[in-house]
């Protein structure tokens, strides 16, 4: 069974980058370029893990991961935080993002990554 990711990014390259590796991988692949709809995204794609930018619109990376980390039935799904931001690791942390990918980032570090956050959904 195929494991999905939901990449919310504005940056249609970005967003290209993403989909082409991970569906390489054997990823069902989503894509948005806004968050502000995060909970129906979210219920539209039932996601295994997320790749949040941080500067999404309409209402940033931060904002959307703390919506889906406050509700019920979502809070358990893997958040990858994503940004150029130097101070990336502290965003993400304030997010609530399990793990984060700096701008710009390694394929292999991305297919890694992603991988990692689906270890114990592999485990089961």
């Amino acid at each position: 069974m195929y494991k999905t990711v939901l990449i919310l990014d504005d940056d249609k390259a970005i967003l290209d980058i993403f989909t082409l590796v991970l569906e390489a991988s054997g990823y069902l692949v989503h894509v948005s370029e806004t968050s502000h709809d995060i909970i129906n995204k979210v219920e539209l794609t039932n996601p295994d893990v997320i790749i949040m930018d941080n500067w999404i619109p309409d209402i940033g990376g931060i904002e959307a991961t703390n919506l889906l980390k406050k509700h019920k039935n979502f809070k358990h799904i893997p958040v990858i935080y994503c940004s150029a931001n130097s101070d990336i690791a502290y965003l993400a942390e304030k997010a609530g993002a399990q793990a984060y990918l700096s701008k710009p980032f390694d394929l292999n570090d991305l297919e890694n990554l992603v991988a990692k956050m689906l270890e114990p959904i592999n485990a089961v």
